[in-house]
């Protein structure tokens, strides 16, 4: 499960990153990098992947929370 949460972990700063050049520059770095156009117009099939991808982790990140509350509790 350790390696199921370091990548999650790096597909959650990979989009924060992400939304945040967009965000400053208007600049999308994930469709820059694969062949896609920026988030204000079409996208490729592998950008939308990777954005579905970092769409699940940041859903999975979720349950950071209730590990974190749990390791206080012992």
């Amino acid at each position: 499960m350790k390696f199921l949460d370091t990548i999650v972990l790096i597909l959650v700063v990979i989009g924060a990153v992400n939304w945040g050049l967009v965000a400053l520059f208007q600049f999308d770095l994930v469709a820059a990098l694969f062949s896609g156009s920026s988030v204000f117009g079409s996208i490729s099939m592998v950008s939308r992947i990777i954005y579905g991808l970092v769409g699940l982790a940041g859903i999975y990140a979720l349950t950071f929370f209730s590990k974190i509350h749990n390791e206080r509790d012992i």
